[in-house]
């Protein structure tokens, strides 16, 4: 694969930088887009969206450094220079990085946790797209159908078929990105989605681990560095779930729910009874209007009355004549 897409002059923009700055671009999209109805305001997702960026990146580099330490100490600008970033020390960096921002601006750091690791999932998926451009974090050699040759990769043995493990964890992780944003219409408490994630990923990246074919990840016995560490980010997720299942602090979400069903419960008898009336008032008017009707006297017409003067008349002439 191609990772320098051109060069203008002495600048070069490079397939794996391009892809990690459309995956950043995405998840603050998307988290901006979520804040509100994760008790954010969106004014406030830029500016934490970009500390989290430079502590992440930092802290990748970090463990990069602290993983291959012997290399380091044996040519540090070299390792410093190069494009080594170590995905679990940018979600640690990330996570402390966002407690502190979320403690100086007075903000709840879980309804945070919960809005930004499904678009750092988007994020991760983009960057894993830009390390198969790169040739970085290649897997094994294998014969199946599946298999890819790298042909001007500075990092994959190149014209070998490889297992493409960069393009499996970016569709896995654009599969966690989706659990995780249909779970955010089911999670009723705070922090329960960063606690998916942290399940969630730790267990794919575990897995992944052993379809990988670069050695310079490091090794802690039988395992390698990663999945040593998605061990415990995988027991930390279940403690964390656990623990803020028990927790009060519902999610804003699941709030205005609760809220909306409570006001439809109490506005809903009173509603009836309105209803009720009027249909009993339009009941009734027709027969208070035919009562009314009833004892209102027909009204007397010129032609009665003189009729009725001419029998008073004839009465009296008779009444004369007996006499």
């Amino acid at each position: 694969m191609y990772n320098d897409l051109f060069s203008i002059g002495p600048f070069t923009v490079h397939t794996y930088g391009l892809m990690i700055a459309i995956g950043v671009l995405a998840a603050l999209t998307i988290a901006e887009r979520r804040a509100p109805k994760n008790g954010m305001d969106q004014e406030m997702v830029f500016p934490l969206a970009m500390y989290l960026v430079i502590t992440g990146i930092a802290c990748a580099k970090l463990m990069f450094i602290i993983q291959g330490w012997k290399d380091f100490i044996k040519d540090p600008l070299s390792m410093l220079g190069s494009g080594g970033l170590v995905v679990y020390g940018g979600i640690i960096g990330g996570i402390l990085c966002a407690t502190v921002y979320c403690k100086i601006k007075k903000l709840n750091f879980w309804d945070a946790f919960d809005l930004a690791l499904p678009s750092v999932a988007i994020a991760q998926a983009f960057g894993r797209i830009g390390c198969f451009f790169a040739g970085c974090c290649y897997g094994e050699k294998t014969d199946a159908w599946y298999g890819i040759a790298f042909a001007h990769s500075n990092y994959a043995p190149n014209h070998v078929k490889l297992i493409p493990t960069q393009l499996i964890s970016s569709a896995g992780l654009f599969v966690i990105a989706g659990l995780l944003f249909w779970y955010a219409y089911h999670a009723k408490k705070a922090g329960q989605i960063g606690a998916a994630y942290m399940m969630l990923y730790s267990i794919g990246r575990f897995c992944v681990e052993f379809l990988r074919g670069d050695e310079v990840r490091g090794r802690v016995g039988s395992l390698s560095t990663s999945q040593f560490i998605s061990i415990f980010i995988l027991a930390a997720g279940v403690a964390l779930w656990i623990y803020r299942s028990k927790s009060t602090q519902l999610r804003p979400q699941a709030t205005d729910v609760r809220t909306s069903v409570k006001a439809d419960a109490d506005t809903a008898p009173q509603e009836d009874v309105e209803a009720e009336a009027q249909t009993a008032e339009k009941a009734t008017a027709p027969e208070t209007e035919a009562k009314t009707t009833e004892n209102v006297p027909a009204p007397e017409t010129e032609a009665n009355q003189e009729a009725l003067s001419q029998m008073a008349a004839e009465q009296e002439d008779l009444t004369k004549t007996e006499e």
